[in-house]
């Protein structure tokens, strides 16, 4: 049975450029779907039609039961969507962007107004409720759009990088609102730049280039391609990298990766702690100081370097340099990002 957002061979051309090429998609209900991929790779075209926004080229979608291409009405009524950038009327208030979104949704003016109450204690917009949202700082424009967003309640939601220009502390806030939603039975959709962040929301995850979805699976299936765990080892005195090298390579299941500069040595192995332990033991033995030692597990970064051939951070530079295929209009601005923040 399809789930929540179900997609089938979805195909989006811009002239030459297919920004979409054949993309599936399945979301079981009450669950969150984590959309990753560098900048262009079709992750902001697939969230416009499965909201209507854009009709495919071909392909099919289905959203809360509902067909997008014969019942778009019926679908904007049963779905949330929070953009890329705020959508929120700079010259109303907070308190009156949220009262006319509930109005458009046909809720009565009393419920309007006691839901735009709660959303504004919710995001920590108490305060500033009553001022023009053109006094607000970029971090209060998107906790209001993601706010507005939540008027009705939806079934299904759509975030597309819902946290992009929010510190940490904020950041971490909205993580709180999210598990709470899908909690209580919503189904969500979420692109993200942030390798942490699908990472800790999402059930499952699509990792999306060039208009195709390239790998799928939960956060530890797409970790496991990488090659599992892996030992660090950082030695005292650059003499000893050759005998900790040995060492590793007795252990390792592939080839021992040094960086002379910074004198670590990196192995993949099997064996956990138990292996770690056998490893300092030997370390010790041959008369090998170390200053850290480390048993690590592979990150969504690794999965990102694995899969597209560069890290996050460096399909974040490519980005700001201009680059980027499969983008549609509006779709561009960064990569995914691991670690990097922008606070407001």
């Amino acid at each position: 049975m399809p789930g929540a957002i179900h997609a089938e061979g979805l195909v989006k051309t811009f002239g030459k450029v297919r920004a979409l090429d054949g993309v599936d998609l399945d979301v079981p209900e009450g669950t969150v779907l984590g959309l990753l991929g560098p900048n262009g790779a079709g992750k902001t075209t697939a969230v416009r039609v499965l909201t209507t926004l854009l009709r495919p080229d071909s392909g099919r979608a289905v959203v809360a039961g509902l067909d997008v291409l014969r019942q778009p009405d019926e679908v904007r009524r049963a779905i949330g969507l929070s953009g890329q950038f705020a959508a929120v009327d700079e010259y109303l208030t907070g308190r009156e962007n949220l009262r006319m979104v509930g109005q458009l949704y046909q809720m009565s003016g009393r419920a309007a107004k006691a839901r735009a109450t709660e959303l504004l204690e919710r995001f920590r917009l108490t305060e500033a409720a009553d001022r023009p949202t053109k006094t607000y700082s970029g971090g209060m424009r998107r906790r209001l759009d993601l706010a507005a967003a939540l008027v009705v309640s939806p079934p299904v939601m759509f975030m597309d990088e819902p946290t992009t220009g929010l510190d940490p502390r904020n950041r971490q806030q909205l993580w709180e609102v999210i598990q709470e939603l899908v909690a209580g039975g919503t189904t969500l959709l979420l692109t993200t730049q942030y390798l942490e962040e699908a990472d800790h929301l999402a059930h499952d995850i699509c990792v999306v280039d060039h208009g195709r979805v390239i790998a799928r699976g939960t956060s530890d299936q797409l970790k496991q391609r990488t090659g599992g765990e892996r030992v660090e080892v950082v030695v005292h005195r650059p003499e000893e990298i050759d005998p900790a090298r040995a060492v590793l390579a007795g252990f390792g299941k592939g080839e021992v990766a040094v960086e002379t500069h910074t004198r670590r040595l990196t192995v993949p192995v099997t064996g956990g702690a138990k292996l770690l332990a056998e490893v300092i033991r030997e370390l010790d033995a041959r008369g090998v100081e170390i200053d850290d030692i480390g048993l690590r597990r592979p990150t969504l970064d690794d999965v990102f370097i694995s899969l597209t051939g560069h890290s996050a951070e460096e399909g974040q530079a490519a980005a700001e340099g201009g680059a980027g295929n499969g983008a549609g209009p509006g779709e561009g601005g960064q990569g995914p990002r691991s670690r990097k923040e922008t606070d407001q």
